[in-house]
């Protein structure tokens, strides 16, 4: 299993004329791949899918993420997930954020992340991330 950085559902739903080549690699991942996120992946994308107005994304496309992922692993952003995402934040110098995320996929045992957001090939204790948009 793997998991996916907020990034890659955004480009797979965006419909703005700059992300069209990106769009055709997340949603290739996405039918591919058996994969999980974490309720703090869901937030950021209904947060960037309500402000960003370029990415062309809305309501409708809201409710046919949420309802896509009925069958998929979320993993929910507890007290001891923070606590191991500081630890990682302090440990590699990341963002809270992306510290968060890396903790998440731990969490699963996921051994890759799929993310732009990342250095791409670097190991963060057992969860490797790849940028598929290299």
């Amino acid at each position: 299993m793997v998991f996916f950085d907020t990034n890659i559902l955004l480009y797979a739903g965006s419909n703005d004329p700059k992300d069209q080549e990106k769009k055709v690699v997340a949603s290739d991942l996405i039918s591919a791949l058996d994969f999980s996120i974490s309720s703090q992946v869901l937030q950021e994308f209904i947060s960037n899918a309500l402000g960003k107005k370029s990415l062309g994304l809305g309501e409708s496309n809201i409710t046919a993420l949420i309802a896509s992922l009925s069958e998929k692993q979320v993993v929910p952003v507890t007290l001891d997930l923070i606590r191991r995402a500081i630890i990682l934040r302090r440990r590699f110098q990341l963002s809270h954020w992306d510290s968060t995320i890396l903790a998440a996929a731990q969490e699963l045992g996921c051994q890759t992340l799929y993310s732009e957001d990342f250095n791409h090939g670097q190991d963060y204790d057992g969860v490797q991330v790849v940028n598929p948009f290299r």
